[in-house]
């Protein structure tokens, strides 16, 4: 699943009070968002503009229509719909949608990664009783009908991206939500191992389990595990390498690395990686029996390769 990359730099359309979704580190100015998504007109929203520029210069729109240009970066919402903001300099922010749909289905708005804790809320319209519920992914009934408006992912699997929906009894009438899209990034990629697959007795052996973090939690704690021949032999451990100072030819076989979150809920493994240990060798020679110069056809000839040992 690709990660999202800085962009070039833009205002800021934000709820009062609420926290940015961006990778960390990143430069530019990011979209800060609601808890949920989309926001409900019921929740009292404010809307909140931050970019470059004096707050003077703040343009609104709704529904891609100019709205109002009052002097002011913050917005108090009356009228569902898609809203922007517009700092000279920065341009136009992304859109925040609130909505007053009879049934709305809420996504958490962070970004969300493999392994996280994650519901998804059916609400009806001003916080109307909803009863039969249904969920949705990719149009397919999750649930059948449920007596509980919410919907548990958790842990999050890569397998749980799609566009969710919600059916429901509200005020006496059956009615549905609008599409949510939810995206679920890698918490990190495939592990790889790298190491020397060939060395000799009395060398010192690293294995490295290489694999890249999410940029948007990068520094999620990862545990590492190392096997051989399907046996641990090093972890779990914070260090994504396994040393071993001096290898013996029982240390041959095949190895492999896993890397798991903390809490264990995402869990990759590497691909193995066959590694042999020879004996060193030195001074082989080989003789011929019986010694003689010549050698006649039919007759029986005996090589014998001598080594010794380091």
């Amino acid at each position: 699943m690709p990660w999202p990359h800085p962009a070039v730099p833009s205002p800021t359309l934000a709820l009062a009070g609420w926290c940015p979704l961006s990778p960390a580190g990143a430069q530019t100015t990011q979209l800060l968002v609601a808890p949920w998504r989309p926001a409900v007109l019921w929740d009292r929203v404010t809307l909140t503009c931050q970019g470059s520029g004096t707050t003077g210069a703040t343009t609104w729109y709704k529904d891609g229509q100019h709205w109002e240009q009052a002097g002011r970066d913050r917005l108090t919402v009356t009228e569902s719909g898609t809203y922007t903001c517009d700092r000279p300099g920065t341009g136009r922010s992304p859109p925040m949608t609130v909505s007053n749909d009879d049934l709305v289905l809420q996504a958490p708005a962070r970004a969300l990664l493999e392994g996280d804790t994650v519901t998804l809320r059916c609400r009806g319209l001003w916080n109307s009783t909803v009863t039969w519920v249904r969920f949705y992914q990719d149009e397919k009934d999750l649930t059948g009908p449920l007596s509980r408006t919410e919907l548990s992912l958790s842990p999050l699997q890569l397998n749980h991206s799609g566009s969710y929906s919600c059916r429901g009894l509200v005020r006496s009438f059956m009615s549905g939500s609008a599409a949510v899209t939810v995206t679920v990034h890698e918490l990190f990629t495939v592990p790889v191992l790298e190491g020397p697959p060939e060395l000799t007795v009395g060398s010192p052996l690293t294995l490295s389990c290489l694999n890249i973090p999410s940029p948007l939690r990068p520094r999620a704690p990862l545990l590492h595990v190392f096997y051989r021949d399907g046996q641990v032999v090093g972890g779990p451990q914070g260090s994504l390498q396994l040393l071993v100072p001096a290898v013996g030819v029982s240390h041959s076989g095949n190895y492999s690395c896993q890397v798991h979150s903390e809490g264990g809920a995402v869990r990759k493994s590497s691909a193995r990686l066959r590694v042999t240990v020879h004996m060193p060798v030195a001074n082989a020679t080989i003789t011929v029996s019986p010694l003689s110069h010549q050698v006649h056809p039919g007759k029986n000839v005996i090589l014998r390769c001598s080594v010794q040992g380091l």
